[in-house]
């Protein structure tokens, strides 16, 4: 990681970002093999002014680091975006594209690895180089009153973020925890093809958390 630039108060990585460089060798790859699709680090998609925040693992590979938005172009991205539209989180049509239009209501959307890994799975030394981009994203986010943390990765790694010890709160899928006066964590199984296949999460479990925190945001 010597020689890569230091990113300073910056909420997302440049696209040559080369702090990570298991990923950026990953990246590299692809823009050879597939070089019409975004191969970069994936910025946060949606309001700056939120209240909400979610936080997921890492771009997947033919999802949002083929598309360029988070949660775009694989099953995950269909699940999640169909929970806002129905919550009214979101407006518009998921057409699983990074043009289709969908906006965002009062909802970021960010992860904890802003670059794909291989296999899906981030090394612990990379979620922990990259949060430094999660832990911006938070403070630049100055309304959050919720964040969704979807999966134990993402928990653990927003958990930090803010400054705190992973053991002081546990991720628990429907858990909800206080990390800031006026701010609570929500946890939720990640959203993935394998989780809802194997009804470790349904459907109706992952709009259970969200309608938790669209109560939250009445409050």
């Amino acid at each position: 990681m010597s020689g890569s630039p230091v990113p300073g108060s910056k909420p997302e990585p440049d696209q040559s970002c080369a702090l990570c460089p298991r990923l950026a060798e990953l990246r590299d790859q692809y823009r050879a093999l597939e070089p019409s699709w975004h191969n970069g680090p994936v910025a946060s998609f949606g309001d700056p002014s939120a209240r909400l925040l979610i936080v997921g693992l890492a771009p997947g590979l033919r999802g949002a680091n083929r598309t360029g938005r988070p949660f775009t172009g694989d099953y995950a991205g269909d699940l999640l975006y169909g929970t806002l539209l129905n919550l009214g989180f979101a407006t518009g049509i998921y057409a699983a594209r990074a043009d289709d239009g969908l906006t965002l209501i009062d909802t970021m959307i960010s992860n904890a690895v802003r670059c794909v890994p291989p296999e899906n799975k981030p090394t612990p030394a990379e979620v922990n180089t990259c949060r430094v981009f999660l832990a911006n994203r938070i403070r630049a986010q100055t309304s959050v009153r919720a964040i969704v943390a979807l999966g134990r990765i993402a928990h653990d790694s927003t958990v930090v973020a803010l400054g705190h010890k992973r053991s002081a709160y546990p991720f628990s899928h429907g858990a909800r925890h206080d990390v800031r006066p006026g701010v609570v964590l929500f946890d939720s199984y990640h959203c993935s093809r394998y989780n809802t296949s194997t009804r470790v999460l349904t459907p109706e479990m992952f709009s259970e958390v969200f309608a938790g925190v669209k109560a939250h945001l009445s409050a």
